[in-house]
């Protein structure tokens, strides 16, 4: 049986290639994701959507879990503690929270906002793994929440009325961020306790308790439309969005990651706003404005900055710290 724990080990050249473009091909896949979700959201409501889109990946990966069910016995309370906020956080709430600001927002800022993913997982790496942050973390900080400003008001004043469509699409898609950069860093202790199969199953299985509370608390009718054609589309969006950017993404991505210094996965990542960009430029036409451009530039910069830091630094990567904790 193959042994995870080797995962923390330094990658061989062709390894690490290799897992490089694994992270930008699951990554890419999440920029595909407003291509189905916008269609379902007209007959649809966004817990509903995730509700779906969960049961049908869970479907395979039930029979994965129990392929691999000697893995579970190795989980320590830790490891279900980091299984837990994966699945809830960043797989249900972080998954309804991206759905519902695409509703409230143009897909081009909810897309680009998804950038600050890296520095929240690096804030939360130092909270609950006790990695150092890197050196002027504090400047480089300023300067994404900079490019954040810009990517949401541009170069205008916010307005008056913090509920408008504008801000509260911002906040839900910095708030389904901050759980995504979390869950990195859960997922990262896991990838140093099992494998990845195991890590994407349980992400989709345990989320299941939770969603199906909150779609009966929901109480939103379910609705189906009228017509063989407008039910195929429906049908088709629905396994689209579960099995492209829903499983076989996030199946690249853990494998990847496995054997991808977090340094590198962070550069890596930045093809899923690339690629969510020329989605909807293609798809929706949505053009990305020069005030965002330059608000990506920003946070592009912040990124990459920390990134040949902690390229410097080896000791510091989230794998190495979750191997600590198990020696612990």
């Amino acid at each position: 049986m193959e042994n995870h724990q080797t995962a923390s080990n330094v990658p061989t050249k062709q390894r690490g290639n290799t897992g490089f473009w694994l992270v930008v091909l699951g990554a890419a896949l999440w920029g595909v994701d407003p291509l189905f979700r916008i269609l379902l959201l007209e007959t649809m409501t966004s817990t509903q959507i995730v509700l779906v889109e969960h049961i049908i990946v869970s479907l395979i990966a039930l029979p994965v879990l129990w392929k691999f069910r000697a893995d579970l016995k190795d989980l320590r309370a830790r490891h279900w503690i980091a299984v837990i906020f994966i699945s809830w956080g960043g797989s249900a709430l972080a998954t309804v929270l991206f759905t519902l600001a695409l509703t409230h927002n143009d897909p081009n800022t909810v897309l680009l906002l998804q950038k600050m993913q890296p520095l929240f997982a690096i804030v939360m790496a130092k909270l609950l793994l006790k990695e150092s942050l890197p050196r002027r973390f504090g400047g480089l900080f300023i300067i994404a929440l900079a490019g954040t400003y810009l990517l949401t008001f541009g170069l205008t004043l916010p307005s008056a009325g913090w509920d408008s469509w504008v801000h509260a699409g911002s906040l839900l898609s910095l708030g389904a961020a901050a759980l995504w950069g979390g869950s990195t860093v859960m997922g990262r202790l896991m990838l140093g306790q099992t494998r990845y199969e195991t890590v994407t199953s349980l992400r989709f299985v345990v989320a299941l308790p939770l969603l199906i509370f909150m779609t009966w608390n929901e109480g939103a009718p379910w609705s189906f439309p009228s017509g063989t054609g407008a039910q195929a589309a429906v049908i088709l969006n629905i396994l689209g969005q579960a099995l492209l950017p829903g499983l076989l993404s996030l199946l690249l991505y853990y494998k990847g990651l496995s054997s991808t210094k977090a340094s590198v996965a962070t550069l890596a990542e930045l093809s899923f706003p690339m690629a969510g960009v020329l989605v909807n430029w293609i798809a929706f036409r949505t053009l990305i404005t020069w005030e965002q451009l330059i608000g990506f530039v920003l946070i592009w910069i912040a990124l990459f900055a920390i990134s040949r830091q902690q390229d410097r630094s080896p000791s510091n990567t989230n794998l190495e710290a979750a191997r600590r904790l198990r020696t612990e």
